[in-house]
């Protein structure tokens, strides 16, 4: 699956077209989308967010099953503008995080990746968290200009058992 093709989905749906219309301003600043890997029915999520800058407020567009349009909350927080021309293919992403965790010795098999599609710094990336098998848990950054891996790092489910503790 292509980030653009979800893109023109929404793009060409009648609530988005209806969206744009009456909030000519709104910006995308952000994605969510949830790739199952091992479930043999995925239940994949794509989401995309908008900023109204006239009015603060931020709205998702769930592309699951149709499209549909969910104000969300957020606490005074603006995000930065994405760009639409971002592209990437999901099979792509977990083939960088593969090759990745293959360079760090990490044999654990990925089973889902959860990824927000940020402006970090400037450029658009990929926040990800990827679970694998063992208990497993993977923190990624990608670049998508570059398509490369800009922070890597490998915790457990017990690490965060122990987070949690002591807090």
């Amino acid at each position: 699956m292509n980030s653009q093709f979800l893109l023109e989905k929404l793009k060409s749906s009648e609530e988005f077209k209806k969206f744009k219309k009456e909030n000519p301003d709104a910006y995308l600043c952000s994605g969510f989308f949830m790739i199952d890997l091992e479930n043999k029915e995925p239940k994949n999520q794509y989401h995309f967010d908008f900023f109204v800058p006239k009015t603060g407020k931020t709205f998702s567009f769930e592309l699951e099953e149709g499209i549909k349009l969910i104000p969300l909350e957020r606490y005074e927080q603006v995000l930065e503008k994405v760009s639409l021309n971002s592209d990437f293919d999901f099979d792509e992403i977990e083939k960088i995080i593969l090759r990745e965790m293959e360079f760090k010795k990490i044999n654990n098999k990925i089973q889902k990746m959860i990824l927000s599609l940020q402006n970090v710094g400037g450029k658009d990336s990929l926040l990800g968290t990827i679970f694998v098998s063992g208990f497993g848990m993977v923190k990624a950054n990608i670049d998508l200009k570059e398509k490369r891996i800009t922070d890597f790092e490998k915790k457990s489910f017990f690490d965060m058992m122990n987070i949690i503790r002591k807090k």
